[in-house]
């Protein structure tokens, strides 16, 4: 009788040490999944900037899709500008400015983008970015502007749910990861 009552004390210590381990281990895994999903993401997201910041330097405004960005900076050239001779001659005569074309894809290609899945948010089957571009009049001057983000729930995969706000309070699946604003021309990330 003694040795059955052991082997239960035993078993129910076993128990009671595996919840105890899994109940430490689950947050820890969210956590690293978390940092991991949110920084593929970022870093999507801040080639997505750069590529926005190449068009509107081709454009003068931002693009309103990834299809009109993805073509626009396959195709067409940056303007470069070079001045020859010294511009703080007080005449005016002492510079050429030189200007020649530089092909955007190849500044894209440089940076180690690729276009064609800029739009596809990590870890989604084929999700994609939502993107927002218009101009907006801003201290009295018409102004570009854009946002691109994508909702938490979208890439965290099985931590979407709300539960796991437990591990992090400032965990939010409804909430959106994202740069830029469409009420006044800043391009900074939520995440900076």
């Amino acid at each position: 009788m003694k040795l059955i009552i052991n082997l239960v004390i035993v078993l129910i210590i076993g128990g009671l040490v595996y919840l105890l381990i899994d109940s430490i281990r689950e947050p820890i895994h969210f956590q690293n999944e978390k940092d991991m999903r949110s920084s593929a993401v970022i870093d999507q997201l801040r080639d997505i900037r750069e590529t926005q910041r190449m068009y509107r330097d081709i454009k003068g405004i931002f693009a309103s899709d990834f299809d009109t960005l993805i073509h626009v900076l396959k195709t067409d050239s940056f303007n470069h500008i070079r001045l020859i001779g010294d511009p703080d001659d007080p005449t005016g005569e002492g510079y050429v400015r030189d200007t020649t074309r530089i092909s955007a894809l190849d500044s894209i290609v440089a940076m180690g983008i690729n276009l064609d899945r800029l739009p596809f948010v990590p870890f989604t089957d084929d999700e994609k970015f939502y993107i927002n571009a218009d101009t907006i009049t801003y201290q009295q001057t018409l102004t570009p502007v854009t946002e691109v983000g994508v909702r938490w729930s979208k890439f965290m995969g099985p931590y979407a749910d709300p539960s796991y706000r437990k591990y992090d309070y400032r965990y939010n699946p409804d909430g959106v990861l994202r740069f830029g604003s469409m009420n006044n021309p800043n391009l900074s990330g939520n995440w900076e």
